[in-house]
């Protein structure tokens, strides 16, 4: 049975499948030549990530196919209803990247409260000539410790942005239509640990009482941040996106940077990926990324043998009528 990964999947999930019995191909294949590949190669199961779109029209015409896998949470590449509606299995692994994409919070964060994104940019022009300058520019940072942190969106990655938080001393309100109350579990060395709860707060008290604002929700059909919540902000919040383009107006997002009601945004997904706009990927208050969330090795291999471990489960490697 062929398993075709044409987003790439780490070495350790290649062993575990290659292990369990299935051809595992690497080869990354272009969306347009997909269908006459699968075909043509009698592909079983098909993983993507977020370059490779799985939509109706493709599904209609591969009928070997009868597994889709997702490596990472976020699964609107997929036509997942209609693919499960024809009898494929559609997975995913919502718990392996949790912890990376909540880190690239924190590297969004640490950056902006000290003009590093800025910096970064400035250093290399002008720190030769204007150094005492710059020195002074960047000379008004502040602390996370002590400061508030709302989050919008409580599920694995949330949860884990907040453990975070807690462990550098910030306070935590959270917003989540689904999760009213949560116990953390922080983990430190030599096997302690500190348990707290936490419940949820109304969207309105998460936006007015955060200094920093990060977003963990999946796709959405209309803006959770637009003009009307941005108005009910802080003065001077700072807003993090490591979730999905979309889900921020962004004509609103440089207006409110723009007259100083948001000091600064670090984002890692964009409402026209790959192609962001260029008033954002100029703009000297906004800390960028381009959706790596899960781009570490340690997330890429847990992503793998989660995969893995999960196809083998499958109860789908007997023939399926479509």
């Amino acid at each position: 049975m062929k398993i075709l990964a044409n987003d790439g999947i780490s070495n350790s999930g290649v062993k575990k499948l290659e292990e369990s019995g299935f051809e595992v191909i690497t080869t990354n294949v272009a969306q347009e030549q997909l269908e006459n590949y699968i075909n043509e190669n009698e592909i079983s199961g098909i993983l993507v990530r977020s370059a490779t779109t799985v939509r109706k029209e493709l599904i209609d015409k591969v009928p070997s196919l009868k597994l889709i896998g997702r490596g990472g949470v976020g699964m609107d590449n997929i036509d997942v209803d209609y693919a499960r509606s024809k009898g494929l299995k559609v997975i995913n692994t919502p718990a392996a990247s949790s912890h990376s994409v909540a880190e690239l919070v924190f590297s969004h964060l640490f950056s902006c409260v000290r003009f590093l994104h800025d910096s970064n940019r400035n250093m290399p022009l002008e720190g030769d000539n204007n150094f005492k300058k710059l020195k002074k520019n960047y000379s008004k940072g502040i602390e996370l410790k002590g400061k508030t942190l709302g989050i919008i969106g409580f599920g694995r990655i949330g949860q884990e942005t907040a453990k975070i938080a807690l462990g550098i001393g910030m306070d935590v309100v959270y917003y989540d239509k689904y999760n009213e109350s949560t116990e953390l579990k922080l983990e430190f060395s030599k096997n302690k640990s500190l348990s707290f709860t936490i419940n949820t707060s109304s969207l309105d008290e998460v936006l007015m009482k955060s200094d920093f604002i990060t977003l963990h929700v999946p796709a959405q059909k209309e803006y959770i941040i637009g003009k009307n919540e941005f108005e009910k902000m802080k003065d001077g919040v700072g807003i993090i996106n490591a979730a999905r383009g979309g889900v921020i107006d962004e004509t609103e997002l440089i207006n409110n940077l723009e007259n100083k009601k948001v000091s600064f945004a670090g984002l890692d997904t964009f409402e026209n990926e790959p192609t962001p706009s260029v008033k954002l990927l100029m703009h000297p208050k906004i800390s960028l990324s381009p959706h790596i969330g899960a781009a570490t090795s340690e997330a890429q291999n847990r992503i793998g043998t989660e995969l893995a471990d999960q196809i083998g489960r499958a109860h789908v490697w007997t023939p399926v009528t479509l």
